[in-house]
């Protein structure tokens, strides 16, 4: 496929999704996935597919996700994910395990602390507009080390090397807005954080999520992961 068909037809998924003005003003390059299969699933069934997995995986019943060569040929020549995942980077916090999923049914966002930046925004809006996916859910997690980094600036006035002071950033609002609540500082600044991302997604002004979301075609959530005992707490569902 030569660049300026993958551009033309990029742009006509693009059309689809948000409207002609935004589609020109791309000009991206790329071809579009829209060509392919997408998800049918709605977006509460792609949320109750993601608890029931969980509920699996904190018995400890065993993971039913298709693996292996058959599903890697099945999708190398596209994707049909049913859910974005905005989670954190630590390690400890492996979506596709926790929601007992395989390969190709998850998009995963991640980065210390769950935050959504330039980069985290055009991965989600991308996994909306061009591959379908009806849900997307911001997973944070107990004990988050770059949640307690944050508490730490707001408490202490802490500093960090090289680009961490910058990555922490986004979450001291969080930790500002329950500062004096009842409760762990951190566990509370973690929902808080969770939240506001939520509530970002939700209000984004991206005509690529705004759209959905109107036609009840999109659904914002959050969850938190206990690393305790292997339950996510699934939140901010409205």
């Amino acid at each position: 496929m030569g660049p300026s068909l993958a551009r033309r037809r990029f742009l006509t998924g693009c059309l689809c999704c948000a409207g002609a003005g935004l589609a020109a003003s791309t000009g991206i390059g790329i071809a579009c996935a829209s060509e392919g299969a997408k998800t049918t699933l709605t977006p509460d069934q792609a949320l109750d597919l993601l608890r029931r997995g969980n509920d699996e995986f904190k018995v400890d019943l065993p993971f039913h996700a298709v693996m292996g060569r058959q599903r890697r040929v099945e999708i190398s020549q596209g994707q049909t994910p049913f859910a974005v995942l905005v989670a954190c980077s630590d390690s400890r916090v492996a979506p596709e395990l926790l929601f007992g999923r395989g390969l190709g049914e998850l998009f995963i966002v991640r980065n210390a602390g769950n935050t959504v930046d330039t980069a985290a925004m055009g991965s989600i809006e991308y996994a909306v507009a061009v591959v379908g996916v009806p849900l997307i859910m911001v997973l944070g997690h107990e004990r988050c080390g770059a949640v307690e980094a944050a508490v730490k600036v707001v408490k202490e006035n802490a500093t960090y090397p090289g680009s961490i002071g910058q990555m922490i950033e986004p979450i001291v609002p969080a930790v500002l807005s329950v500062q004096g609540r009842d409760g762990d500082l951190v566990d509370n600044a973690v929902r808080a954080n969770i939240s506001r991302t939520v509530a970002r997604l939700r209000t984004a002004s991206s005509p690529l999520l705004q759209k959905p979301i109107a036609e009840g075609r999109l659904r914002v959530v959050g969850a938190r992961y206990d690393l305790d005992d292997g339950d996510v707490d699934f939140f901010d569902l409205a």
